[in-house]
């Protein structure tokens, strides 16, 4: 765990950008297509501090991108080359351009200064997207990655984030997986290894910070 004077120095809301992953009303929302990681995400109460955190660098000048999975009504350009893509396909809530289901779920707020990136394909929402471009446009140096789920999405974006340069924070009451007890054995063996390990409170202290003037 960094100090928080560490942390304080590397959350430069110039430099730094929010990123929400698949927070969508057809993946934690009510009428999730995976009601377990719905559920997790929610009673958790891994949404709400997401909630906060966007809030909170919404307030703080921080930039936030949301990060969102879907497909087309006719699935073209869509991954089939895994069982997660091929059972997705069988689910009774489809993640459809243009339904609510890839709207960003509540109590998460939108507002117009983020920016929304849409995937058709694979299983990160940095490489092969826009995210990395967005990011290098924005001054981009440091990303806090939250949002679900920590099985798949979450360690992929990491990576992704860690292998183009960017140093990686990751609230770890702010990303949700299933089972509930396997998210905090893959911060701990994993994600700890690569990424700086915070808690929301401890980002938003820093977000609220005043900042020094040199």
């Amino acid at each position: 765990m960094p100090s928080y004077e560490e942390l304080s120095e590397l959350l430069d809301p110039a430099t730094t950008v929010l990123l929400t992953v698949e927070c969508q009303n057809g993946v934690v929302g009510p009428g999730s297509a995976l009601p377990e990681l719905a559920e997790e995400a929610r009673a958790s109460g891994v949404l709400a501090r997401i909630a906060r955190l966007v809030a909170g660098a919404h307030e703080s000048g921080v930039q936030v991108v949301h990060a969102i999975a879907e497909r087309r009504p006719d699935g073209r350009g869509a991954n089939r080359n895994a069982r997660l893509f091929r059972a997705a396909e069988r689910l009774p809530v489809q993640q459809l351009s243009g339904t609510t289901a890839v709207r960003v779920a509540a109590p998460i707020e939108v507002a117009d200064e983020d920016l929304v990136v849409r995937r058709l394909h694979g299983l990160s929402p940095i490489a092969g997207t826009d995210v990395d471009p967005l990011l290098r446009n924005l001054g981009c140096r440091a990303l806090i990655v939250t949002g679900v789920s920590a099985n798949v999405a979450i360690p992929n974006a990491v990576f992704d984030a860690v292998n183009r340069g960017y140093t990686t924070v990751v609230p770890r009451d702010a990303i949700a997986g299933v089972p509930s007890d396997y998210t905090p054995a893959m911060i701990r063996n994993t994600l700890a290894l690569v990424a700086t390990i915070t808690t929301t409170d401890e980002v938003l202290a820093c977000f609220k910070r005043p900042r020094r003037i040199t």
